[in-house]
């Protein structure tokens, strides 16, 4: 499938280009995943067809536990030198491509890294990104967070059907399904943030991008943290084995949930924004 053919896919080429990215992200990640993924649209999917950016390609980074800076080529889409990111806590952090030698866990240092998988290094320092940027790398990192939610999600709904406990299966118990579906809930409404959040930035609708973009980011931070807490419950002590999946989510979550603004510091950022001006804004005129 060539770029071409990504704008204005009927539902059915949706769900084949969906799929063969998926497989391509279920098959490699890390330099091996950023390497291949030129061949299947990327980066010229941005100007392509940039409604799939965030529901397909980011989305599924975040189901299949792969990893790629496709933030990078994002921001720099948007005009931005990401040479560094601002980190949660005032921090600031490098996203490094192509690391020398090709082996992301042998060329960093122990103490700059904030994560095992992922190659981002610590730097004292970084260059405040434009607005623009800022917003289309949140609504990016919005929709890859809301994909490690649902993996997550998916693990522990897996994990409550097959095990029986006192003779039941998990699922029958009435407190395991009530943090499934309260996990659900708060995915479901991240994912309705990021939708008005990219229809705005598409110009579908009226509104404030920059506005949209930190709500959607935080809906979906809240949504990935409320889902990494319930599943662990769900999950029980296998959640915490190196052996199972989960645990690389929840760090996975914790580090993406970081970057360009925590759900945290974004709700803040936003209830000042509705104190110093006595109004909460209209995020987009549906």
């Amino acid at each position: 499938m060539t770029v071409t053919e990504h704008s204005g896919l009927d539902s059915a080429e949706r769900a084949l280009f969906t799929e063969t990215i998926r497989r391509a992200m279920s098959a490699a990640t890390g330099q091996a995943l950023d390497i291949a993924l030129p061949e299947l649209g990327w980066p010229d999917l941005l100007d392509a067809a940039p409604e799939l950016v965030g529901p397909v390609m980011f989305r599924l980074l975040g189901e299949t536990g792969a990893h790629a800076p496709l933030l990078l080529d994002v921001l720099g889409h948007a005009g931005a030198d990401p040479c560094a990111l601002p980190f949660t806590g005032g921090h600031w952090v490098r996203w490094e491509r192509h690391e020398s030698g090709g082996d992301e866990q042998t060329t960093r240092s122990p103490g700059d890294t904030i994560d095992a998988e992922l190659p981002l290094r610590r730097v004292p320092d970084g260059a405040v990104l434009t607005a623009r940027a800022l917003s289309e790398g949140r609504r990016a990192l919005g929709w890859w967070l809301l994909g490690t939610g649902h993996a997550m999600l998916g693990l522990a709904r897996a994990h409550a059907l097959e095990r029986v406990q006192f003779g039941r299966p998990l699922a029958s118990f009435q407190a395991v399904r009530h943090r499934l579906a309260e996990t659900l809930v708060a995915l479901d409404g991240a994912e309705a943030a990021l939708l008005v959040a990219d229809e705005v930035a598409l110009d579908r609708v009226p509104g404030n991008p920059a506005s949209a973009a930190l709500l959607a980011k935080a809906a979906a931070g809240h949504a990935a943290l409320t889902a990494s807490r319930h599943c662990q419950q769900v999950l029980g002590g296998i959640g915490f084995t190196a052996e199972h999946p989960h645990h690389r989510h929840v760090r996975r979550t914790l580090v993406l949930d970081g970057l360009l603004g925590s759900a945290r510091d974004l709700t803040r950022e936003a209830g000042a924004a509705i104190r110093a001006s006595g109004t909460a804004a209209r995020i987009a005129h549906l």
